[in-house]
């Protein structure tokens, strides 16, 4: 159903209440960036969100003036350095572009507020992947980028295509896959004899959880569950091929992978072999901390957290491996993709043709790949990077040597299997039953899945 401006900002307030890194749908974190909004744009662990805004200008004078708003300094850090590369590979397109660094839920208002005015938008911006679905309701204002994205197409993850269309135009270019893996802290994991590499389902990983609990006295938790985060729900929806929304964008949760994970995770917390996130889930300080601290040996997190180790506890090298994540049943899809930014090209821009080229290329191309993944830490959309051994196995990238495992070789193990999760309009109000009522329902009071489910979908199909 088509809402009216006062409940897409509305919307907007919510979810940057709630979304405040880059994984699927979180409560607020502190000093850590966003959760749902970009937890790849902690990409270096040293991003956080805006608190006020900032602008720089980059290019000759002289050159094509482009305005670019986005919510991540390290984002106009980046494009402004592609940017660099630009002027100097095509002097006859000379770009000066002046990037406006605003708070999360400003700029995305601020957006909103244009489109619906029909002035004022920037050439380019970058979108929130939970925001994105509003800015397609209706006519889209937004330039399609099918055809400055069709020469590197072949290369690139369709998946996060999909994820800015609509009626067969692409709409959006991403950063990254947010592939999500397993991260094993092998140091304790071999010192009590237990080999990572054997779990393939949720019920090995159990059995691993009951064999840390006996031999380490209880004094260390195979992994944590989230209060606060959906990362869980959607690995779990990925894997059996679910999704809590409808191809309408009705809400629908009560679903079996749901019912599941919550009920395994519950079943975890009640034999000892589980404990609650600190903080509410583990892209938080407290989170960081708990970690660092060996308290759990592993969790599923979007391939974008390496850049938190790198950050925040960097003196754990050689300690984590990264593998893909068990299974209920084997078969299944062993990843799904979470987080996102989609940057677009408005139809109010002047110069939309031009804007839409540097896009592409910037994000695209194998020279902006290679900047996304060694200076963010993202998993390249382009997939040829994946197999490019110059980069995959160059022992100074900071990422590559941090972990006991290469990233590379987990990302083309599951390369065909990270599935993707619909976010829509009513995504946000699915996030805030989940975040501030159900899970913490569910694993702080022991309260029945099934039963906590059925009452929040009465009240999601109500505000539907």
């Amino acid at each position: 159903m088509k809402r009216n401006l006062f409940s897409l900002l509305l919307c907007f307030v919510l979810a940057a209440s709630l979304l405040i890194g880059c994984s699927s749908d979180k409560t607020p974190a502190t000093g850590t960036g966003s959760a749902s909004q970009d937890q790849e744009t902690s990409e270096t662990g040293t991003q956080e969100e805006a608190t006020a805004e900032a602008i720089t200008t980059a290019g000759p004078e002289d050159g094509t003036h482009l305005e670019m708003w986005t919510f991540v300094e390290l984002h106009s850090d980046f494009y402004a350095e592609m940017l660099e590369q630009w002027n100097k590979d095509n002097p006859d397109k000379q770009l000066n572009i002046t990037f406006t660094t605003y708070p999360y839920a400003d700029m995305h208002n601020k957006l909103m507020l244009a489109i619906q005015s029909g002035s004022g938008a920037p050439d380019l911006c970058d979108i929130e992947i939970g925001q994105f679905p509003n800015f397609l309701q209706g006519e889209v204002q937004f330039r399609p980028l099918n055809d400055v994205i069709e020469p590197y197409k072949k290369d690139i993850v369709q998946s996060r295509l999909d994820l800015y269309s609509k009626d067969g135009n692409y709409y959006g270019i991403d950063f990254h896959v947010g592939a999500t893996v397993m991260f094993y802290n092998t140091k304790i994991l071999n010192q009590y004899g237990i080999d990572y590499t054997k779990i393939k389902t949720w019920d090995d990983f159990t059995a691993a959880g009951e064999q840390l609990k006996e031999a380490g006295g209880g004094k260390v938790y195979m992994t944590s569950v989230d209060t606060g985060g959906t990362d869980w729900l959607w690995l779990a929806m990925a894997e059996y091929g679910e999704d809590y929304t409808t191809d309408d964008g009705a809400p629908d949760i009560e679903i079996d992978s749901i019912k599941n994970m919550i009920t395994m995770q519950q079943g975890w917390l009640n034999d000892g072999i589980a404990m609650i996130s600190p903080g509410g889930q583990v892209d938080m300080e407290e989170g960081f901390a708990n970690i660092s601290d060996g308290n759990i040996v592993a969790f599923p997190k979007a391939m974008w957290f390496m850049s938190r180790f790198l950050n925040y506890m960097p003196e754990m090298t050689d300690t984590w491996a990264i593998a893909p994540c068990p299974v209920f049943e084997e078969g299944q899809p062993r990843s799904v993709g979470i987080g996102g930014t989609g940057t677009v090209v408005s139809n109010q821009s002047p110069n939309a043709d031009l804007a839409a080229q540097f896009l592409a290329w910037a994000k695209l191309s194998y020279d902006g790949e290679v900047k996304i993944w060694e200076n963010l830490g993202f998993d390249p959309l382009n997939t040829t990077i994946w197999s490019d051994e110059t980069i995959t196995k160059d022992p100074n990238n900071k990422y590559i040597s941090y972990f006991v495992t290469n990233p590379f070789d987990t990302l083309n193990e599951i390369k065909d299997e990270i599935g993707k999760i619909k976010v829509g309009t009513i995504n946000p109000a699915i996030s805030e039953q989940f975040n501030l009522t159900i899970l913490n329902n569910c694993f702080e009071n022991g309260a029945d899945a099934e039963d906590e489910l059925a009452t929040a979908q009465d009240e999601l199909e109500i505000e539907y």
